[in-house]
């Protein structure tokens, strides 16, 4: 199935249910049910960002309006509540967590950090310098943010406190913390790609990439990440104690035409999807080596992608608004 939606394609999910999930750049948020597509206007403006509720049921986005918004369907209509608002701010990452049920977003400097279950609980923590990314770890406990000279970590839900700082120079635009929580991952503005040891603050030094890595994900539950940034998706080693670190990449996909900016997979699984500058996405199963070139038509770069859990679907959008849904026959 392929669609055409006349707005950049900003996130696409499945979410507990199965539901397929698009947020676009004209503010709407589009769910995929059996009799077609029902929409709400979610924002005044663009979705800027997007995740999974902390229940797998619906979306959480965030906007150029300042409004970060739940959206989910519900008796076969789709419903949107308001869950916060910073008037005067872009919300240019949003987080969730379905162990502790927390939400965080990113305004400015500012990381605000609210639960899913309480509507009375806020915390808000300042950066010096703006917060371009935010994850969660593992348990939902802790949140890393992604800002200039490094990453912040803070624990969700104390008030006081002063963050754990990862340095390293430069401008940090995305993170995301490995599956057990001893590594973060960070890619940057420039074309690198950093990470932490985070129990003892080492630098894992992850370099050679022609383009920005604009994003991860962790597979095989967390033997093995993958990132975009070059000509095919690269595989980064994350088993025994030292993770990556003094290891080499694996590079699959390889094609002198094209990046690929986007890749996706099964956290539990072996599938592995990227989607290319020049609109073409394929699958692998990163076991057998297998790779199923799923979208051969070129167009548009794409700009969201997401794999089911069971890696039988893929989802793509693209920033000319083309999307679709797939199978992937892995």
């Amino acid at each position: 199935m392929t669609f055409d939606f006349d707005a950049y394609v900003t996130a696409a999910h499945f979410d507990r249910a199965g539901r397929t999930m698009f947020a676009l750049g004209d503010g709407s948020v589009r769910a995929l049910t059996a009799e077609g597509f029902i929409t709400v206007e979610a924002h005044r403006g663009a979705v800027l960002s997007a995740c999974l509720h902390p229940s797998g049921l619906g979306l959480i986005t965030g906007g150029d309006d300042g409004r970060v918004v739940w959206t989910r369907v519900e008796g076969g209509e789709i419903a949107a509540s308001l869950l916060a608002e910073v008037k005067g701010r872009w919300i240019d990452a949003v987080a969730a967590s379905a162990e502790s049920g927390l939400i965080a977003f990113a305004a400015g400097r500012d990381l605000h950090v609210r639960d899913s279950k309480d509507p009375a609980f806020a915390r808000t923590f300042t950066h010096e310098k703006s917060v371009a990314d935010v994850a969660f770890d593992p348990k939902g406990r802790r949140i890393a943010t992604a800002t200039y000279n490094g990453a912040a970590l803070w624990y969700a839900r104390i008030a006081d406190q002063k963050p754990q700082l990862l340095k390293w120079a430069g401008s940090h635009v995305l993170v995301l913390w490995s599956p057990d929580g001893r590594f973060l991952m960070s890619a940057m503005q420039e074309n690198q790609l950093h990470g932490w040891k985070v129990a003892d603050d080492k630098n894992l030094r992850m370099g050679g990439y022609p383009a920005k890595v604009k994003s991860l994900a962790f597979l095989s539950n967390g033997l093995m990440m993958a990132t975009s940034g070059a000509n095919g998706a690269v595989i980064w080693p994350f088993a025994g104690a030292t993770g990556p670190m003094g290891k080499d990449a694996a590079e699959i996909g390889y094609d002198a035409s094209a990046l690929v900016v986007r890749v996706a997979g099964t956290p539990n699984g072996s599938v592995l999807a990227a989607g290319l500058d020049d609109g073409r996405v394929w699958a692998a199963d990163l076991k057998s080596g297998r790779i199923e070139h799923l979208k051969a038509e070129k167009g548009a770069a794409i700009s969201a992608l997401a794999v089911s859990l069971d890696g039988s679907r893929l989802a793509w959008g693209d920033e000319d608004g083309g999307a679709g849904v797939l199978e992937t026959g892995l």
